[in-house]
């Protein structure tokens, strides 16, 4: 869990590494030497041996950047961005503009008022864009692709930079003391997502204002439960003895948008909202689940002033968060909903599609060390025709967990309550903790425990390939596997820099029991044998990356990734988007596009239909690394992107992408 020495916005990384999953049986570590060829099984090896002797910031960080000839020809025509260590301001490819489109602060609804830094006010906050911006999707009007809706999550707030007078680091307690009450409800205002109405004019994107579609969700928007958990005991609290209500999403990280036009926003480190840590020490059942959940983390201040958020008075309170929320972006007035029928845990995206057989599909990561990865599949067929008859699908279906054989197979357990297992065995039952089916889903991280699925490198984004039917997963990292946990899924010790596994449902069934796997690439150097890194050798000095976090698969099938914890310190290189090659000769060949300012993370790759435009968040400019030297705060920042103005903070923003002249994206 996160240290209680460090601010919340620089314990994020220390938090998803930890792992709050005690089961202790190895998966398949057994079987390792089935899987690996022996090139990669002697190179993983020797990554294990040197690894505690290698200094590996230090290494990459010596590693040259000069570019190598490509001997096959690319799908993508971009001339590479040459990496840099981190810059103060954003980088792209020659050939294309990156504009600000929308920052932290800027008017969402018609009567905002303008951003004023360093200014506590919960009731501007809720009407102005939110803070950490993620996920973005964009939703055309009217068939057009130059006018439409972004809808994007805030996912986290960075107190330090966003106030004068806080430090990144110190004592917990003494910043704590420091938050106002407005300061804390600012900030629960400066979470939840945005809808925003765009349009494209004379080659520029613009927010349009006084937009009927505009719309602000926050930490206390009125939501529903819907699905199996919707008014189970375990969901009721003073506030809401039905169970069937809850104020506000938090902690949104990645998503999706489904064929019937509806954003779905997934729920992601809900456990650092929560206070009271005495409530996770009795050895008691809601103990052991707040544990298996990582809560209560305190990492922010709110439960000094909102009872909800204390954990000893209000029990129920963590239960209601965790989920994925589906949002109808058309209808500013629409009441958000909450599906548990999708699980509760570290939601990091909800990649989808539509199955051959018309049922609904969706793949999420469970984004911590060693948890998993799950399948959503729904009861009912999606309508083309009419798209309000789909509008509770989601309540309906059944949530399987992954497990990754060493053979390259892989197959789903489904999470169901009383349901046996191909062996007959029933695991899900009352007398294992489990009265009902919400109750698997309440704790479903419990549950999957149970059925033995593959622990992985921190799940984020999972999303799938149109043209090929392919699904793409993004393991960030995981610096806690030992060389006695590894395994075929997860083959290298202290994984510093993740991989990317591609997985390939059976017959091409997306709801079929079983699934055939690969990994496409091992990030890293391939520069330093120890790392193991396994990209094509037509990938330049400049093309090689770590941390993979979120994707974007465009309308040509083409993958591209955005990362996660590059930095001086760990890679040499900013954090940044890379286009992947997935097919023919140059499969597992990167290139760099695009960069982010010092401290800043990239989130939200979202392209137009016609490829002429990639919408890109930067997150969190200007944060301070862990392990760094530099301290960067509000007083004091790294960065004063994008305004470089004196006394104005470094400010989250969506990043509109166009080539000069016009034209398709990335050639």
């Amino acid at each position: 869990m996160r240290n209680r020495k460090l601010q919340p916005s620089v314990a994020f990384e220390a938090a998803e590494n930890a792992g709050s999953n005690p089961t202790t049986a190895p998966t398949m570590g057994d079987l390792i030497a089935e899987r690996l060829s022996r090139r990669d099984l002697i190179q993983g090896l020797a990554a294990v041996s040197v690894a505690a002797e290698l200094a590996w910031p230090r290494a990459l960080a010596a590693a040259p950047a000069e570019s190598k000839a490509r001997d096959a020809a690319s799908s993508f025509g971009f001339a590479e961005l040459t990496v840099s260590p981190g810059s103060p301001t954003h980088h792209v490819a020659e050939g294309y503009e990156a504009h600000v489109l929308i920052r932290w602060g800027d008017p969402v609804l018609p009567d905002a008022p303008p951003f004023v830094p360093n200014r506590a006010d919960a009731a501007a906050q809720a009407r102005q864009f939110g803070y950490n911006n993620d996920f973005v999707g964009f939703l055309p009007l009217d068939g057009r692709d130059d006018h439409g809706l972004l809808v994007v999550n805030h996912e986290y707030t960075n107190s330090e930079l966003m106030f004068s007078g806080l430090a990144t680091r110190g004592d917990r307690d003494a910043n704590f003391a420091s938050l106002t009450r407005e300061m804390v409800d600012t900030e629960m205002m400066a979470h939840g997502g945005a809808v925003i109405e765009v349009r494209r004019e004379n080659g520029r994107w613009h927010v349009v204002p006084a937009s009927n579609y505009a719309r602000r969700i926050t930490a206390e928007t009125e939501m529903v439960l819907s699905g199996p958990a919707a008014g189970h005991d375990r969901m009721k609290t003073s506030d809401d003895p039905t169970g069937t209500r809850v104020r506000g999403m938090l902690n949104n990280c990645a998503g999706g948008l489904t064929p019937w036009d509806t954003w779905l926003t997934c729920e992601e480190n809900i456990n650092g909202y929560f206070w009271n840590k005495a409530a996770a020490e009795p050895l008691t059942a809601e103990a052991r689940a707040l544990r298996r959940y990582g809560a209560p983390a305190e990492w922010y201040a709110w439960g000094r002033f909102h009872d909800r958020f204390d954990v000893t008075k209000e029990p129920n309170e963590p239960n209601r968060f965790g989920w994925v929320v589906e949002i109808d972006p058309f209808d500013p007035t629409s009441t958000p909903i909450k599906r548990t029928a999708l699980g509760r845990f570290k939601h990091e995206g909800a990649g989808n599609i539509v199955n051959r057989d018309g049922r609904f599909v969706i793949y999420q990561g469970d984004d911590e060390a060693f948890d998993y990865v799950y399948r959503f599949v729904t009861d009912g067929k999606v309508d083309p025709t009419n798209k309000d008859a789909n509008r509770n699908l989601l309540d309906n279906g059944v949530l399987s967990v992954a497990r990754f054989h060493a053979d390259g197979t892989g197959e789903w357990l489904p999470l169901v309550h009383g349901r046996p297992n191909k062996d007959g065995q029933v695991w899900l039952t009352e007398a294992n903790g489990f009265q009902d089916q919400g109750d698997v889903l309440i704790h479903t991280r419990l549950a999957a425990d149970l059925l033995g699925p593959t622990k992985m490198d921190r799940p984020e984004d999972i999303d799938v390939n149109p043209t090929t039917g392919k699904v793409y997963l993004a393991l960030t990292g995981n610096l806690k596997r030992t060389e006695e946990r590894m395994d075929a899924a997860n083959p290298r010790a202290e994984n510093a820099f993740g991989h990317i596994i591609e997985i390939a449902p059976d017959g091409s069934d997306h709801a079929a029991d079983t699934f055939t796997w690969d990994i496409l690439i091992k990030c890293g150097s391939p520069q330093i044998a120890e790392v193991g890194a396994t990209f094509n050798p037509a990938t330049s000095d400049n093309g090689w990356f770590g941390m993979p976090d979120n994707f974007a698969v465009d309308a040509d099938g083409r993958l591209w990734v955005t990362t996660d914890g590059n930095s001086p310190r760990k890679t040499n290189r900013a954090d940044g988007v890379w286009s992947i090659e997935t097919e023919g000769p140059e499969r597992g060949t990167s290139r760099c596009f695009f960069q982010v300012p010092v401290g800043a993370e990239m989130c939200g790759p979202c392209f137009t239909p016609d490829l002429e435009t990639f919408f890109v968040a930067v997150q969190h400019p200007g944060e301070t690394e862990i392990g760094g030297d530099v301290i960067s705060t509000f007083d004091s920042p790294t960065t004063r992107w994008p305004d470089f103005e004196n006394g104005t903070p470094p400010r989250p923003a969506i990043v509109a992408i166009t080539r000069k002249g016009g034209g398709k994206i990335g050639g």
